[in-house]
């Protein structure tokens, strides 16, 4: 009776018959082949992402250098032509290019999604309709810079200072108008993954930009003022070589078909959209700089440590921008959301790479400004809160990016608004001058503001309903489509 029991269980635990056995095995390379499927989608988004990322951090660096050679060259011509264009190149900033750039992203939306639903002649359309209202918003912007000097002098700056402010102001601005003009297209090639060109071109004027600051500054005798009429020449030569790569490329054939009098139409429609682009990016821009003239009030000012480094996130949003909208028009929900989880870690690896460098050099990076005992100390204090600054920003710059390619321009608004001004200056006033935190104190506040503005931005992304997204813009693309067939 033993035997029989011990022959029955061990029959009944090692039995398997051939049916069971080609099910399990059909599962297993069912399960494997998924993954390998998935695997493959990941990498090819993430593929996708340095491609387009790559060239779009050196498109801004480029861009950045323009205004920052500007201000060396300048600072061998004296300590008051330094200050006067220092100045004047900060009011452009907070006056003009911020709300030029910002009205401008509404092309992240219109444009990226268009592109992704195959309504290629609305890109043209589109990119038109932006520049005519940012050449005309640039006009009062234009007044305003013309009378720098006065702005400046009202809220009681140095006069000779203000003075310098206002001529260099005065000779920029003709690159406002060209500033305009170049955001718009380069949302117009951004969104169709066409970056290599930008890349290119925005490196060229930066060389050439070199030469002419060189000239106007020390042979022109302009001084001082030929830097921002270099400024300006450069702007101008930067758009007429993208304007000739979109008139004669063959890339740009389906979607530039020539001028049109449709972009005359759906004027206030763009500005329902462009209007909260605009706030959304100048809270934020406008934020920074109030943070620069508050660490001018300290005993030690605080230290500017990360500027080219957040090139390297601001590229990640407008890749993640173009890949979001492309895949909304398309009507491909997934894979939007597959772009934003991708870059999301590509922006985390990329802060604690950065994090970890700035860490491991801390206690001789202050050497770099001073060789002051203090100072280096200073900075080494400074840099772990600029490390988590810096992952933070890099979080924010994503999620920024994901709305506009979502059209969530009105949401990042009043994200920016409470995250900036109602939680960041305030906590980084009482930090630095009631606690007497000084220079961290500031960095604290931003830190504070960049946490609400990535939490926030989270939990709209978290909660997002892709497939409702993906409505939404095939509605808004059919409908500005059905509007130029009216108007035609």
């Amino acid at each position: 009776m033993d035997r029989e029991d011990k022959k029955s269980l061990t029959s009944a635990l090692i039995q398997i018959t051939p049916e069971n056995d080609d099910f399990t095995l059909q599962q297993a390379v069912s399960s494997n082949g998924i993954n390998e499927v998935r695997r493959k989608k990941i990498w090819d988004e993430v593929k996708k992402q340095v491609w387009l990322a790559g060239p779009l951090i050196g498109v801004s660096l480029f861009q950045y250098c323009i205004q920052m050679i500007s201000v060396m060259l300048v600072g061998h011509a004296g300590e008051l032509a330094l200050a006067g264009a220092s100045m004047g190149t900060s009011f452009a900033s907070v006056t003009g290019f911020s709300l030029l750039l910002g009205m401008a992203t509404a092309l992240d939306t219109l444009c990226g999604q268009s592109y992704g639903a195959k309504q290629y002649s609305m890109l043209g359309i589109h990119m038109q309709r932006a520049m005519l209202i940012l050449v005309i918003v640039s006009i009062p912007l234009a007044i305003i810079w013309i009378n720098t000097t006065p702005i400046l002098l009202f809220f009681g700056q140095d006069h000779d200072i203000s003075m310098a402010a206002g001529e260099y102001a005065c000779f920029m601005v003709p690159s406002l108008f060209a500033y305009g003009l170049l955001q718009c297209l380069v949302k117009f090639l951004q969104t169709q993954n066409i970056v290599f060109p930008m890349m290119i071109c925005s490196g060229i004027t930066t060389f050439l930009h070199i030469l002419i600051c060189w000239v106007m500054v020390f042979k022109s005798g302009l001084g001082f003022r030929g830097a921002a009429l270099a400024n300006s020449i450069s702007n101008w030569f930067n758009v007429l070589l993208l304007v000739l790569y979109v008139k004669l490329s063959p890339s740009c054939s389906k979607t530039w078909t020539g001028f049109s009098k449709e972009a005359f139409h759906n004027i206030l429609t763009f500005l329902r959209l462009a209007i909260p682009s605009a706030i959304m990016v100048c809270l934020e821009m406008w934020s920074f700089e109030m943070m620069v003239l508050l660490s001018g009030l300290l005993p030690n000012p605080n230290l500017n440590t990360a500027a080219t480094v957040w090139m390297i996130p601001f590229g990640l949003s407008g890749a993640v921008s173009t890949r979001v909208s492309n895949e909304l028009g398309a009507g491909n929900p997934e894979a939007a959301r597959l772009a934003v989880n991708v870059v999301i870690a590509m922006a985390i690896f990329e802060a604690l790479l950065v994090g970890s460098i700035l860490m491991l050099i801390r206690n001789i990076l202050g050497y770099a400004y001073s060789n002051e005992v203090e100072v280096v100390k200073y900075v080494a204090a400074l840099l772990p809160l600029v490390a988590i600054s810096n992952l933070l920003d890099s979080l924010q710059c994503i999620l920024s990016g994901n709305a506009r390619g979502c059209g969530w321009q009105k949401i990042g608004a009043y994200i920016n608004l409470g995250s900036y001004y109602i939680v960041g200056i305030p906590c980084a006033v009482l930090l630095a001058f009631v606690l007497n935190v000084g220079g961290k104190g500031l960095w604290l506040g931003i830190i504070c503001a960049l946490a609400v503005q990535v939490t926030s931005l989270s939990i709209v992304t978290i909660r997002t309903n892709w497939e409702q997204e993906a409505r939404k813009a095939t509605e808004r693309v059919y409908d500005y489509a059905i509007s130029a067939e009216i108007v035609t």
